[in-house]
């Protein structure tokens, strides 16, 4: 959609009214002041910043509901934007903590007056922040909406779709290099390269990832100090602080180079060879399958370990994470030899998928053995269709991710089931063998025919 199609008082284009009050320029000054205070460790300036801050007018209650309502009128239009305003949620604006920022922490539209210099501890993480965010923060939500040539509603529609509480009007959240994103989403809509929904999307998924990602990467690095540095997880925690400076750069080089390389496998995957998916699927259908309109065949498959809910009601914490991280690093491993893709890992079960048939009965088969003959883990009930299925939000959908998911509750420890359509693409391959089992009556599926999947000739997956 090109910057033409789209209205400006009504779409992500719109513009705030271009307006600083002097209450935000006296709001700034005296927290400059009182943030100096805090560098320099200067009792008498913080008592001058805290006498100038009581005898300062008294601030109106922030009410982001009335303020938008009364003095932005680019924000009612925008309102009018129904599709837009579905897809960013109800306006919580008015319920937000006053001291919220966009990562979490808490703000600062009202500091309490210091009482001394900062410990190590604060100076640390203080200048720990700054790095990531790449400066100080001394802008507010509509100083920064503005700057981009966005009305605040436009801007909090992209905030939220990166994970970002609500904060107030006067809560200083935000860095230059918060505008420096803002702007950089806007340009591919103003530019005609994304449409609003497209670009809304694609920054949910940037933010939802990086979100699960940050979260790992933080208890994989206190997990690792608590256990080779013999310190608790409390103390574990507090170390991080010190210890990431030194990682940052390193971890940040890694997530571009993979998501470079993700997403050159993706694009080939997704679109190169997605018609010659489709035209293997045919063999053997009628046309008439649920799945026939979806636009991707992939094998899909699952395998959920036995007794785990049993299992870890008697492990203590320390042996369920070593349980589970134990389980999906095994099942990650698997499928990426075999080329297959881990979807996601609920619990104690994980969903992949598979280019082919045969992958992914490689994969299935290699997942079962590799849980029978683990000392550790318990075995594991594997299934596997081959369908066709539709791919949205990082996540698969569809008739053949159900009727997987049926299968699998249907399989023996220790077994891989496949339906009857995957099985006749299976049996001209003599490295499986095919045991037909006796019909099952599937909730939304009716009678269906499990087939038991079995090794052949070959060796299987070979894994290092």
């Amino acid at each position: 959609m090109s910057a033409d199609n789209v209205r400006r008082e009504a779409g992500l284009l719109a513009e705030e009214p271009s307006h600083v009050s002097d209450a935000f320029v006296e709001a700034a000054s005296l927290e400059a002041a009182v943030l100096d205070s805090i560098a320099e460790g200067s009792d008498e300036a913080a008592d001058s910043a805290a006498d100038g801050q009581a005898g300062a007018a008294p601030a109106e209650p922030d009410d982001a509901d009335s303020v938008e309502t009364d003095s932005d009128p680019s924000d009612a239009e925008f309102a009018a934007d129904t599709s837009l305003d579905a897809d960013a949620g109800p306006d919580l604006d008015a319920d937000a903590s006053p001291g919220a920022r966009p990562d979490g922490t808490a703000g600062m539209a009202a500091p309490a007056a210091p009482t001394g210099t900062m410990s190590a501890e604060r100076v640390a993480l203080k200048a720990l922040e700054q790095r990531l965010l790449g400066g100080e923060r001394k802008l507010r939500r509509r100083e920064v909406a503005s700057g981009a040539g966005l009305s605040l509603l436009s801007a909090r529609k992209l905030w939220r779709a990166l994970g970002f509480p609500n904060i107030g009007d006067e809560d200083v959240a935000f860095t230059e290099r918060d505008q420096a994103a803002l702007n950089t989403i806007v340009d591919l809509v103003r530019a005609g390269k994304l449409t609003e929904e497209a670009a809304i999307s694609v920054t949910r998924a940037i933010g939802q990832m990086t979100d699960r990602m940050v979260v790992w990467q933080v208890e994989a690095l206190v997990e690792d100090m608590v256990q080779n540095q013999g310190v608790t997880d409390a103390m574990a925690r507090k170390r991080l602080v010190g210890e990431l400076p030194s990682l940052v750069d390193a971890l940040e080089e890694m997530l571009l180079y993979s998501w470079r390389r993700q997403l050159n496998a993706g694009v080939q995957r997704l679109a190169v060879r997605a018609e010659a998916g489709l035209a293997s699927s045919e063999e053997g259908r009628e046309g008439d399958e649920d799945d026939a309109p979806l636009p991707l065949a992939r094998a899909v498959g699952f395998a959920d370990l036995v007794s785990y809910t049993s299992l870890s009601r008697r492990m203590n914490e320390k042996t369920l994470a070593q349980l589970v991280q134990r389980f999906e690093n095994k099942c990650a491993e698997i499928i990426s030899v075999g080329g297959g893709r881990l979807v996601k890992t609920v619990g104690d079960e994980v969903l992949y998928i598979a280019e082919t048939p045969a992958a992914g009965a490689e994969i299935s088969l290699a997942l079962c053995q590799a849980f029978t003959d683990d000392e550790i883990l318990p075995q594991a009930r594997v299934a596997m269709v081959w369908g066709r299925i539709l791919s949205r939000l990082g996540d698969i959908y569809g008739p053949t991710v159900n009727l997987a998911a049926r299968l699998t509750a249907l399989a023996d420890p220790g077994t891989v089931l496949v339906d009857s359509m995957t099985a006749a693409a299976l049996e001209e391959d003599d490295r499986f063998v095919l045991h037909p089992r006796p019909a099952e009556d599937v909730r939304g599926f009716g009678e269906i025919h499990p087939v038991q999947l079995q090794r052949g000739s070959g060796r299987g997956l070979v894994l290092d």
